[in-house]
């Protein structure tokens, strides 16, 4: 993994976003973006990529555009979906009309057009068999992950011409473990699901636990018979200067928090 700029179009930024990168996608146009290179100010401070939070418009606007020039590309192609924690995954092949649809994950065969995932301590899991030249992008909440959002992406890129076992995955900046304190009602939807699921789980302390957000997640794609997996050792909650963090906002009473952008292109 490297942290590094993406080569902007030229002539069009004063400069560009950094994003950290996977090994595995290194034959695919891609970048985890976080807080730095942006223009958004106070608690959103500086590249916030959400349209859902209560930063000025205009700033978000600007940083998705920056975000966009990154890859070459109008801000337009840069495609995401209205998050709703779900288990949902659409196929898209132009710049939406309208309103975006109601999923947590993207899978395209469309050179050009980015596709993106917003996140704040949920994980962001980029795909790709570039064989086929299929990607995907996943929005893996807790949620989204016992409910199979993951599995539904495989299978969606399966249906556009992708193989499972050429298929390479990254688990993008999420919270970690250390940083990811529960209840047990918590850790009671996961038994209630899985038995096994209980392996992440670590105890803290008194009632409370710690749970392992990332390497479930990992342990999914695995089950979906992914063999390349690579998990970005960066906790968002811990990283206080490079990524937005959810759990780290709620904490520090700040009342609202900016959004990473994970985001993966057909060149």
């Amino acid at each position: 993994m490297s942290i590094e700029p993406q080569p902007a179009a030229a002539g069009r930024l004063l400069s560009t976003p950094p994003s950290s990168r996977a090994g595995v996608l290194a034959g695919v146009k891609h970048g985890f973006f976080g807080r730095e290179g942006g223009v958004s100010k106070g608690i959103y401070a500086s590249l916030n990529a959400g349209t859902g939070s209560g930063d000025d418009p205009a700033n978000v606007l600007e940083n998705r555009a920056r975000i966009a020039a990154a890859f070459g590309i109008e801000r337009d192609h840069l495609c995401g979906v209205h998050q709703v924690h779900s288990p949902t995954a659409v196929f898209v092949d132009a710049p939406w009309q309208g309103e975006r649809p109601r999923a947590d994950a993207l899978v395209t065969t469309t050179p050009g057009l980015a596709i993106s995932i917003l996140t704040a301590d949920c994980t962001p899991i980029l795909f790709a068999d570039t064989q086929a030249k299929v990607i995907g992008a996943a929005h893996a909440g807790w949620r989204g992950a016992v409910g199979g959002v993951i599995e539904n992406t495989v299978r969606l890129m399966e249906e556009n011409g992708a193989q499972r076992e050429r298929i390479v995955a990254a688990i993008g900046p999420c919270i970690h473990q250390g940083s990811y304190e529960v209840g047990p009602e918590f850790e009671a939807e996961f038994l209630g699901a899985d038995a096994s699921f209980g392996r992440f789980f670590a105890p803290g302390a008194g009632d409370r636990l710690h749970f392992d957000l990332p390497n479930f997640c990992a342990a999914r794609l695995t089950a979906s018979g992914i063999k390349q997996i690579e998990t970005l050792p960066l906790d968002t909650y811990a990283e206080s200067k490079r990524l937005h963090s959810h759990r780290r906002s709620v904490h520090e009473k700040a009342g609202d928090y900016g959004r990473n952008c994970s985001v993966i292109m057909l060149g």
